[in-house]
């Protein structure tokens, strides 16, 4: 994994990074997705997440991670490379890869200040959302951009390219 930012790190590093934010009284964000191919909306939610804290964190799944979730055709861009565009966004701190199916376990290994998803998550369905506000965080949900998902971009490609639905 080409890792230039130094910025894609794993569990035991994020550990260590987060226990030294926290003794510096940095507030850290979290938040957590596939971004499997980064577009304007990701951009414009991946800033305004930054912007509520002091440290950006994100768990990108990883591609196992994508297929279990999404299906046998995704991710359509590698691990490697979306944690590569991920890492050279200037607001994104870290990047940490994870195969689980949701975030829990790396929610509890970094204890983030502020939990952040899309709002169209309801907060009793975002996973990690009661250990966040047990431990004194919070969750902030971002409404996300209109008519712009990757799902929707794959579908018009699948239109102009190949008459498909």
């Amino acid at each position: 994994m080409d890792n230039k930012t130094g910025k894609i790190v794993g569990f035991d590093e994020i550990r260590s990074l987060a226990d030294v934010y926290r003794a510096g009284r940095k507030r850290i964000v979290f938040t957590n997705g596939c971004f499997d191919i980064l577009h304007a909306g990701h951009v414009s939610y991946l800033s305004m997440a930054a912007a509520l804290g002091d440290v950006l964190v994100v768990g990108l799944n990883s591609d196992l991670s994508v297929k279990r979730i999404k299906g046998e055709k995704r991710p359509i861009i590698g691990e490697a490379h979306r944690a590569c565009v991920m890492s050279a966004l200037e607001f994104v701190d870290h990047v940490v890869l994870f195969d689980d199916p949701d975030p829990g376990q790396l929610i509890e290994t970094i204890c983030p200040d502020i939990l952040v998803k899309g709002a169209d998550w309801t907060e009793d369905k975002i996973v990690g959302a009661a250990f966040v506000r047990e431990n004194g965080g919070r969750v902030e949900r971002i409404v996300l951009e209109p008519d712009i998902s990757t799902t929707k971009i794959i579908e018009r490609i699948g239109r102009l390219y190949y008459g498909q639905i």
